[in-house]
This record gives structure tokens, sequence and C-alpha cells, in this order.
């Protein structure tokens, strides 16, 4: 594992088997996301250039569906570390605008995930599946405490499996 201040982002991912989509599970508060979002999911592709596109989406608390898209880049010699941004193509190179994505434990199958900053703002578990079980649940949220992350304002977003889909978005 590699190690900034007492937090760890894994030391083996291959980025290959992360890609595609996940359903968040919980998250500790974010300014920039409704706190009352469901069905939050997010996407992960590999563009060519070895970047990776994020696609978020989620139903706002009236319930209308949304999407945030974003590029992540990997962090050269560290596997579980990625910077993502989600401002527009043509303001990204403004500096300062690119946070950290780490991935702090992640199951062999990569089916389940707990991504953190290494400031400990931002915390995420993500799995395959919209229901987890509360058994892995718990053991990945011990892994976060044991990071240092106060986990007092964690949010369990409502998942019930529906995503928003592309045609959902087009009739905005």
């Amino acid at each position: 594992m590699i190690e900034t201040a007492g937090v760890q982002s894994v030391s083996e991912f291959d980025l290959t088997k992360y890609v595609g989509q996940w359903f968040e599970i919980g998250r500790l508060p974010l300014k920039w996301e409704d706190h009352n979002a469901s069905c939050i999911t997010a996407h992960y592709a590999l563009a060519e250039d070895g970047s990776v596109t994020v696609d978020n989406r989620c139903f706002d608390e009236n319930g209308e569906p949304t999407q945030s898209l974003g590029r992540a880049l990997p962090v050269d010699g560290e596997p579980g570390q990625l910077t993502v941004s989600f401002l527009p193509k043509l303001l990204r190179w403004l500096p300062f605008t690119e946070g950290d994505y780490w991935v702090l434990k992640i199951d062999p199958q990569y089916t389940v995930s707990l991504v953190g900053t290494p400031d400990r703002k931002n915390l995420w578990l993500l799995a395959r599946d919209w229901d987890l079980p509360e058994a892995i649940k718990a053991e990945y949220l011990t892994e976060a405490r044991a990071q240092g992350f106060d986990l007092s304002e964690w949010i369990t977003p409502a998942q019930d499996g529906q995503v928003v889909s592309d045609e959902l978005l087009n009739d905005l």
C-alpha cells in the first residue's frame, strides 16, 4: 500500500478491471452532490489517450435525472491513485481543479471498492450491485475508520437498482 499521512491506497490495481458501472452505497457529504440524491451510479470507461471518462448519474431530491461528466488520469507510479476533474474540457488546464481519487480497498473480483482522498474529506463505498450485504459494508467501513476517516456524517443514499439512462437524460 502507498501511504500519505495515514491514508493508504492499494499498491496493486488493474484499471481495466475497475472500469464499468458502480453503485454508490455510501459517502461522506459533498458540496456539489445533493444530500438527498438517490440511485447514484458511476460509470468509468477507458479512453484511447489512457485517461478514464467518468459519468456520474443520479436522481436529485426532486426525482429529476442528473449527470456529471469528468475525466480521471492515473498517477504515474501509484497504481491505486487517480486525479479527477469535473470541469468542462476547456477549463481543465486551470490549476487546483483536480481532485484525488484513491482506491483504499478493493476485493479481488473488483466488485466492492472503498475510495477516498488523502485529506480524509471525501470517501465513497462503491459496489457493482446496488444491494451490498451489511457484513461487507461493515468490513469496508472498518477499513475507512482504520485509515482515520470520520464517518459520523456518513450518507447512505436510497438505492433500488434503478439507473439514470441516456433516454431519461435526453428527455430533459
